[in-house]
């Protein structure tokens, strides 16, 4: 795992040590630590996390607290909800009525049902399911270092988990477009893996794309209409194409409420999770109509707390605050304003390569010969050092990775960049 703490090589002080400790015993060796000094976060205010002996963090990173942590509008939303009804959602309720009419409001109007869950991994294996009932087909398209989820079917077309986690044999990998090249290598690979999954016997169901790339090095930008006709390609196959909005929905790009609405096409299914309830675990599809029948005439679905009551305020709560404090225009006017000084950073630094964004979701190339993702390793940790929080991206983990709370400010860009070029004269 890129970024991750090793605790074999780690001198840890006393009190981390023994929480290090008690973490491996209760939770067991699968889960992972960000840092080489791991941090012990104990409170979070909008664009800010303190530890435990009270540092401020300024957050670069964390996409979950989308408007900000622990904003007082969710937080309220919250507990209001908890302390009238909090059960599951087997008996009818205004709040994910209302909440699923709002979000529809906001896609496309061929996207017209809303199915809740509790994370973005259960929204893209739902998707599957869905694919696969409505097309009769099983084969899944992916990018190459793509990250859709955890859960059995999503953990095996999420190359970006590693080594560890072997692929389905009904999923095909396609490179992800490089900006400027015009795609043809792109959309050429989609359509072979359409071919090799029909004489594979698989046949596609869909393709899943992250429109950002995020997992793949952050390409916000692969050229005009090129998803579009990737789109065209997997439907002409039979197939269908899904969003994972998980990273780039709820005004993350800035130009646009939703990542793919930037590339001109229309999904048959969108997933989405992490900022829609600010850290609340909320999370669903957006599915068209046939779609959704051609599943649900079939199978029972349902999911004990997906879109439970409180969980709907919660939501809702985000989108409230997301419109009343306009953070699609903050995403696009202070996302620009930290493109242009990391660009004008990487012209004064030879370690600083191109700079990519789309609204508050950057990449940073480091471009230091043949041991990049060790000097962005190097950067990340030496940030985290100074107060400043980030992570990495792409099979290499090369790109520095910056996706900040929404509610991110001017003097904070101003804070990140200073951090940053410290680093470098360091």
């Amino acid at each position: 795992m890129l970024n991750a703490f090793d605790p074999g090589s780690a001198k840890l002080d006393q009190r981390t040590a023994a929480l290090v400790d008690r973490r491996a015993a209760a939770l067991g060796p699968a889960y992972r630590l960000f840092y080489e000094t791991p941090l012990h976060i104990v409170r979070g205010k909008g664009a800010r996390l303190f530890d435990a002996d009270g540092r401020s963090y300024l957050d670069a990173y964390n996409n979950v607290a989308g408007v900000g942590h622990c904003h007082p509008h969710v937080v309220e939303a919250m507990a209001r909800q908890a302390a009238i009804l909090a059960t599951h959602t087997r008996y009818l309720h205004e709040a994910p009525l209302a909440y699923a009419e709002r979000l529809l409001a906001t896609l496309p109007p061929e996207l017209d049902h809303f199915m809740f869950t509790c994370t973005g991994s259960e929204a893209n294996d739902l998707a599957v399911r869905i694919a696969r009932a409505a097309t009769g087909r099983q084969g899944v398209i992916v990018t190459e270092n793509a990250y859709h989820g955890v859960t059995l079917a999503t953990s095996g077309f999420s190359p970006a988990l590693g080594l560890g986690a072997e692929l389905a044999p009904w999923v095909r990998r396609v490179p992800a477009p490089v900006p400027g090249d015009g795609g043809g290598a792109f959309l050429d690979a989609v359509e072979a893996a359409t071919q090799d999954l029909d004489k594979a016997g698989c046949g596609v169901s869909m393709m899943i794309v992250d429109s950002i790339f995020s997992t793949d090095g952050v390409l916000p930008d692969p050229g005009g209409g090129l998803l579009r006709q990737a789109a065209d390609i997997v439907r002409n196959a039979g197939g269908m194409f899904v969003a994972d909005e998980v990273q780039s929905g709820f005004c993350r790009t800035g130009d646009a409420f939703w990542g793919f609405q930037r590339h001109g096409v229309v999904p048959d299914m969108v997933s989405m999770g992490k900022g829609m309830g600010n850290g609340y675990p909320v999370a669903g599809l957006a599915v068209s109509r046939d779609p959704a029948a051609a599943f649900g005439n079939k199978v029972r679905y349902f999911n004990t707390f997906g879109g439970n009551p409180v969980a709907a305020s919660v939501a809702g709560a985000v989108l409230e605050v997301l419109e009343q404090e306009s953070l699609q225009d903050n995403a696009r006017t202070v996302g620009r304003a930290f493109r242009d000084a990391l660009s004008a950073l990487s012209r004064r630094h030879d370690a600083v390569g191109e700079v990519r964004s789309a609204g508050l979701f950057l990449g940073v190339d480091i471009a230091v010969g043949p041991a990049q993702s060790k000097t962005a390793h190097w950067i990340v940790n030496s940030m985290r050092d100074r107060g400043v929080l980030l992570s990495t991206a792409g099979a290499d983990g090369a790109t520095l990775k910056i996706r900040p709370p929404l509610v991110f400010s001017m003097a904070d860009v101003a804070d990140f960049v200073a951090a940053l070029e410290q680093t470098l004269l360091s």
